[in-house]
């Protein structure tokens, strides 16, 4: 074994033994010390990189977060010229539709067609060999995996490079708040739009308008399959009817469409045949409320559920596997009255039925429980595990009075007497996300190319961007990563951000850590740990040979893996 790897042994042993005891800070209080800018840079922020513990000193933590509270007055533009780099993040669903993923689907609809009429044993819905793909359909496979691997790259390059950390971290709170798993469907085309348009917006914003952009999102509509609800008792007459009629303009010999529009049409028809909506879905009436707004105990009862499902009768999308918008169809909602949470909301028939949704939104977005759901869960987000109960209901307080304007929720904790207790520095473990990006940030990294950041989070921690299967989302709490594989694969990709991907993320190691001497040591880890670590630590980064063998072993300590 090399001497490398003994020393992370050590590191990753210690980690485990230290990892969920938290270090009392110089002072306690909303003051300018070392120790407490760096937990503000920990919880705020990605962590800090070099020299930003010397300037949030300088310009004071009540004032560096004040700046954070009001992203829109901070400059950005570094960040957004080095976005250009993807210019799918800009493009509609539609365009994202038009230009990748359509033609990726007639590629592959002839490539099976042209297999079943080879062999007509294979069935016609049967995927062709991969390795008998043409030069054309790999092509298109990679245009429309680049839009999903954009939107991946250009998180964490927001994430490492962006002045506006709350918002980053906040972006990421909150799209792990309302979760859509990317893998499901047609997911991956909304995902661009989803994050863009109905989560980034209103982050620092009211609880009712992010609330409301999610309902109406393409990607939630799909994901909990609410583009599929209707009113069970919509005549399945009337259904069969209209595809009928569409059957029969297809089969018009005088209808003005091409041979291949014609084949395309036809398609989609049968998909729509078995696509055709059975009934109502509550799969996202009971997030809705179980996660979204109420909570697990918000008091909401299985009858609530299914009101609230009737309610969203209707809510879907115009074309679920062509790029579509979001629509509400009259015909498929139910226009009888419903009782949720014991207040009445009346039935409408026609394009009114769609007002039933908007007041239920509202009824959810101002209720105490939901102000209460939304508080905790920010709370155990930025300062504790187990939040204390007395800021929760402070938070809740301030939510219930301003109608969920969710700035000044931030406000109350952030300026908090328990956020800057004892009890909560260094009392988080980080999450796979919140290391990579920490990791890179206090390398100094510009990161020129995120995509490594990518695959490590998906293949080495377990914790791929928009990778989440349930509704749930990623968990945050230290139960979730602490364990001797994790903490080893953290060391791992310490030591390949220095040694072996430096081009990629820019890191600046000789500008970190010229040398191994103690002066480097010390220098270092005052601009990571604000100068605070164990005798253990202090012994192990003693022993490294090297510049990025020491940036690495600093890195994999205890001390890094907390927040």
């Amino acid at each position: 074994m090399s001497r490398m790897y003994r020393l992370i042994r050590i590191a990753v042993l210690s980690a485990l033994a230290l990892a969920v005891v938290p270090v009392a800070p110089l002072g306690a209080g909303a003051t300018d010390d070392e120790a407490t800018v760096l937990h503000v840079l920990n919880r705020v922020a990605y962590g800090p990189r070099p020299g930003d513990i010397a300037r949030v000193k300088a310009m004071g933590v009540t004032a560096y977060i004040e700046a954070q509270l009001a992203p829109e007055t901070i400059d950005d533009s570094r960040v957004d010229e080095a976005l250009l780099r993807f210019p799918t993040l800009t493009m509609t669903t539609a365009e994202l539709s038009a230009k990748y993923y359509r033609p990726l689907d007639q590629a592959q609809r002839a490539a099976r067609a042209a297999a079943a009429k080879a062999d007509p044993a294979m069935a016609a819905g049967t995927p062709p060999d991969p390795k008998n793909q043409t030069p054309e359909e790999r092509m298109l496979r990679q245009g429309a995996q680049s839009v999903l691997q954009n939107l991946a790259q250009a998180r964490l390059v927001r994430a490492v490079n962006s002045e506006r950390q709350l918002n980053e971290v906040l972006v990421d709170f909150w799209f792990n708040h309302f979760n859509v798993y990317a893998q499901k469907g047609a997911v991956n085309e909304y995902l661009n739009e989803y994050e863009r348009d109905a989560i980034r917006p209103y982050v620092l914003g009211h609880f009712r308008d992010m609330l409301g952009a999610v309902a109406h999102s393409p990607a939630m509509l799909f994901y909990l399959d609410n583009f599929q609800s209707v009113d069970p008792n919509m005549s399945a007459r009337e259904q069969d009817q209209r595809l009928k009629q569409q059957q029969q303009r297809l089969n018009n010999p005088r209808a003005r469409i091409t041979p291949q529009q014609r084949e395309e049409q036809m398609a989609r028809l049968e998909q729509a045949k078995k696509n055709m909506p059975k009934g109502i879905n509550e799969n996202y009436a009971r997030e809705l409320m179980e996660l979204h707004t109420l909570g697990v105990d918000g008091g909401y009862t299985q009858n609530d559920v299914q009101e609230m499902a009737r309610v969203f009768t209707g809510w879907t999308i115009d074309q679920p596997r062509g790029g579509g918008r979001f629509t509400f169809k009259p015909e498929w909602h139910d226009p009888n009255t419903k009782t949720i949470l014991g207040q009445t909301i009346t039935g409408h028939s026609g394009v009114d039925g769609m007002r039933e949704g908007e007041r239920a939104l509202g009824i959810l977005a101002r209720s105490p429980k939901t102000a209460h759901h939304i508080a905790y869960q920010l709370s155990q987000r930025f300062v504790s595990d187990t939040p204390p109960a007395t800021l929760v209901d402070r938070a809740a307080d301030v939510f219930v009075k301003t109608d969920g304007n969710l700035r000044e929720v931030m406000r109350t904790i952030l300026e908090s007497p328990e956020f800057f207790s004892v009890e909560a520095y260094n009392a988080q473990i980080k999450t796979p996300l919140d290391f990579v990006v920490s990791a890179a940030r206090a390398t100094g990294a510009t990161l020129v190319n995120a995509g490594p950041m990518v695959q490590a989070l998906r293949n080495n921690f377990g914790m791929p961007l928009y990778g989440c299967q349930p509704p749930t989302g990623y968990k945050t709490t230290a139960d979730a990563w602490v364990n001797t594989g994790a903490l080893l694969n953290r060391m791992n990709f310490g030591l390949s951000l220095v040694s072996s991907q430096p081009r990629a993320t820019g890191a600046t190691i000789r500008t970190l850590a010229p040398d191994t001497s103690e002066a480097t040591r010390t220098r270092l880890i005052a601009e990571t740990l604000a100068g605070r670590i164990s005798p253990s630590t202090a012994e192990t980064l003693a022993q490294a040979q090297s510049a990025p063998q020491l940036i690495a072993l600093l890195l994999g300590s205890p001390e890094f893996q907390k927040r």
